[in-house]
């Protein structure tokens, strides 16, 4: 690994977040939110080290059928349902949970002869307006659902919160009392919480909690939030400084000659770029640390390299030094508020060509 490029994943951290998550549900069940190749972790790596978890969400039979051959007996959930009617006879087949957000499917159901039935989530719109049932037409798709041989008799309710992220916001109230009301005297469990409803809106609890990102270590509610949860980076992604240069005051840094040096300084050259997925629009100001201190990125963000300013180090830096991006020491949701993107994105956005490196959970709590 020449570059020295490396996301590293701590399984201890995940273990500890999902142990938060769980005390915060209090009684409700913890369904674990893994899609997106989980949240760019790895798919099979957090489902491992999530396994206590009480069920798994995922996007696709792309993710969900993997889980299944890797062994993972989990109820597993597709947040989207089948995309397409054919889909139905694979979700019977690897006894997967699927949810039902429009008339289409409920008409696939109708007309599916299945070796077993499947477990259906009934997707309420309660105030996101995307993916949903109408409120006045949840209680006609229930009784239909209710009525099928290929639906199991554990018919559940859930729906998705737009504004949890915002604790002022008049519209997760709103959304909850949709959501009851739309819901009263209907049999089946149900859901509301997001990782965001979970930390701040204790009345979105109900009997399964669907958490995401706080699992990953990163706050639903950003930075500068005075909404905290004791959260530790699941991932840290770090490089190595490979250059080291003294240039002079008015010198331009980088394309464009977007930032100049105001007066004779070292700046590092580090070998992390867009083509690895750090955010190409992180402006001059960003936060990097190297050697654990804090420094700024200045200049453009190029395809394999950035740029820092090492000026106000403790002890002066050295080629071949550590240089960490986000994780450990640094928030993923502080680089993404310099960015203008969520810490969701940076995640999702690290590419193939870092080398993962999976780091062990120091208890021994991963041989359970």
């Amino acid at each position: 690994m020449s570059r020295n490029t490396r996301a590293v994943i701590s399984v201890a951290a995940l273990r500890h977040n999902l142990a938060v998550a769980r005390e915060a549900a209090g009684g409700a069940r913890v369904m674990a939110v893994i899609k997106a190749n989980g949240y760019g972790h790895g798919l099979l790596r957090v489902a491992h080290a999530l396994r206590h978890a009480d069920a798994f969400a995922v996007t696709s039979l792309e993710e969900a059928i993997p889980l299944r051959e890797a062994g993972f007996a989990h109820p597993i959930l597709l947040l989207e349902g089948p995309f397409e009617p054919n889909e139905i006879q694979l979700v019977s087949r690897y006894r997967l949970d699927m949810a039902v957000h429009s008339d289409w499917q409920i008409s696939v159901l109708q007309g599916a002869r299945l070796t077993r039935p499947v477990n259906v989530w009934l997707k309420v719109d309660s105030g996101m307006h995307r993916l949903g049932l109408p409120l006045d037409a949840v209680r006609d798709a229930h009784e239909r659902l209710s009525g099928l041989s290929g639906v199991s008799p554990h018919l559940r309710m859930m729906t998705h919160l737009a504004e949890a992220d915002d604790p002022h916001s008049g519209a997760t109230p709103r959304q909850c009392r949709a959501f009851a009301d739309t819901v009263a005297g209907l049999r089946g469990e149900r859901s509301l919480a997001n990782s965001a409803g979970l930390l701040g809106w204790p009345d979105t609890r109900a009997d399964w909690v669907r958490p995401g990102i706080m699992l990953y270590g990163a706050s639903p509610f950003g930075a500068g939030s005075s909404l905290h949860a004791p959260l530790r980076p699941a991932m840290t992604l770090t490089t190595r400084i490979n250059a080291i240069y003294q240039h002079r005051a008015g010198d331009a840094i980088g394309y464009g000659g977007t930032w100049t040096c105001p007066e004779d300084m070292p700046v590092a050259v580090a070998a992390i770029g867009y083509g690895d997925g750090y955010p190409r629009h992180a402006p001059s100001g960003t936060p990097v640390l190297v050697n654990g201190e804090r420094v700024q990125l200045i200049g453009r963000v190029s395809m394999d390299m950035i740029c820092l300013d090492l000026r106000g180090l403790s002890e002066p830096a050295e080629v071949g030094d550590t240089v960490t991006l986000w994780g450990d020491g640094l928030p993923a949701e502080e680089v993404a508020e310099h960015a203008g993107t969520i810490a969701y994105e940076l995640f999702c956005t690290v590419t193939q060509r870092v080398h993962f490196q999976e780091e062990r959970d120091p208890h021994g709590a991963d041989e359970d």
